[in-house]
């Protein structure tokens, strides 16, 4: 079976293309580029660009235990709508990921989906900090990285021995940063805002202490950690300066933290809760600077859906946001479109750079490689609207804006796994 992309600007970062040219598959993969007249089948690509396909290594899937919320098959159809075609789900599933089964269970399910679906293990059992996960079961089960996330590792004995151990077993720590006492149950940034709105807040340093204790320890340990959601400037001023320091650490924000701030809580919407939660102006504009400069490597998610009951009470609902249908769109919009970024180096922060953190066979269009891209229009503009998503959920912090870039075509070794 051959598919031709018919005149799409291919860019990819993997390979510094970024030219107008035809993209010939066979058999699931990359044959070459080039100008080509036949193949079975032929998408005239012209006006769109050709990408790798996006890799977001922050999602939860919700499945099992949650799929009133999402499953495996209805968060990959997401992805495959928003471009994503690789992705690292989360553990803090029910029952948590702490045992081969379940990571076995989550593997088989995910073979019917539209997206490659990686897994990110507990490393203690039941997200608890009591008793650690039996890491050595847990790879041979087939899981990718290591992560409480939702929760920190609160027991630093158990961190230590994970992020020890992860090398060596070809595992990424992932690591939510975040001490819990300094946090005590907060519910948006701390500041002005919360006040007015009389709610309890979440500090700065509650992410900050978290960032230095992993950062600190990668560095006392020499070995590579992976930090979650960066949302504050104190922790990408912390990230940029260990890096400085050769201290081998990567990090990823998510597009609500470069595009919105605690203002959006004014209208008491829970869609605009998560954790850590949206911060002021000064962080975002510090989130693109290290965008910019390199310190933060990769864009993801942190795609977590609620049900539209739970997300009713504002003070009350359940913290997280949707967001693999709209992520490519809101960096092109915020990114690109404002000369921030080039659409190379976002692509690379949402494909290239994942991939390679990950060590996974992604975020490249080099001849050989699995056939997985996005086609999308950058030009294109449209308004989301929660009821026209892919996914289960429908908490976008992003309803109702106006974006740029829509995606056109995704392919998953191949095959077609989303049309518009």
């Amino acid at each position: 079976m051959s598919i031709l992309i018919k005149g799409a600007r291919v860019v990819d970062p993997s390979q510094e293309i970024d030219k107008i040219q035809d993209i010939l598959i066979e058999n699931g993969r990359i044959k070459s580029f080039g100008a080509f007249e036949s193949a079975d089948e032929v998408i005239n690509a012209e006006g769109l660009i050709a990408a790798p396909g996006l890799v977001d290594m922050h999602v939860h899937l919700r499945d099992p235990g949650q799929t009133h919320k999402e499953d495996i098959l209805t968060g990959c159809d997401a992805a495959a709508a928003g471009g994503v075609t690789s992705l690292l789900c989360m553990p803090n599933t029910i029952p948590t990921v702490d045992n081969a089964e379940t990571v076995k269970y989550i593997k088989d399910k995910a073979k019917q989906a539209n997206a490659k679906v990686y897994v990110a293990a507990s490393i203690t059992k039941g997200l608890r900090s009591e008793e650690p996960t039996d890491l050595d079961e847990l790879k041979a089960a087939g899981a990718s990285a290591l992560s409480d996330d939702g929760r920190p590792v609160e027991d630093v004995s158990m961190l230590i021995n994970a992020m020890k151990r992860a090398p060596g077993l070809g595992m990424k720590i992932v690591a939510h940063c975040e001490s819990l006492p300094i946090a005590d149950g907060g519910i948006m940034n701390e500041g002005e805002i919360s006040r007015a709105l009389g709610v309890r807040g979440i500090p700065d340093s509650a992410e900050d202490c978290g960032t230095m204790r992993e950062v600190s320890f990668a560095e006392a340990l020499s070995v590579p950690v992976h930090i979650c959601h960066v949302s504050t400037k104190n922790s990408v001023k912390l990230i940029r300066d260990a890096k400085k320091r050769g201290v081998a650490v990567t990090c990823e924000t998510a597009p609500h933290y470069f595009t919105l701030t605690e203002k959006e809580l004014l209208k008491r919407d829970a869609d605009y809760r998560m954790n850590p939660p949206l911060r002021r102006e000064e962080d975002r504009q510090e989130i693109i600077k290290g965008l910019l400069d390199g310190t933060i490597d990769a864009i993801a998610t942190d795609h977590a859906p609620h049900s539209p009951e739970e997300k009713a009470n504002f003070e009350k609902a359940p913290n997280g946001s949707i967001g693999m249908e709209t992520s490519l769109s809101a960096g092109v919009t915020a990114l690109v479109r404002t000369g921030k970024l080039t659409i190379s180096e976002l692509i690379e922060k949402m494909s290239t750079n994942p991939a390679k953190i990950l060590g996974i066979e992604a975020g490249t269009l080099k001849e050989g490689a699995p056939a997985d891209l996005v086609l999308f229009d950058i030009n294109e503009e449209y308004t989301v609207d929660p009821e026209k998503l892919h996914g289960k959920s429908k908490n976008t912090p992003f309803k109702n804006l106006s974006l740029f870039g829509r995606v056109k075509y995704t392919l998953l070794d191949g095959k077609v796994v989303f049309r518009n």
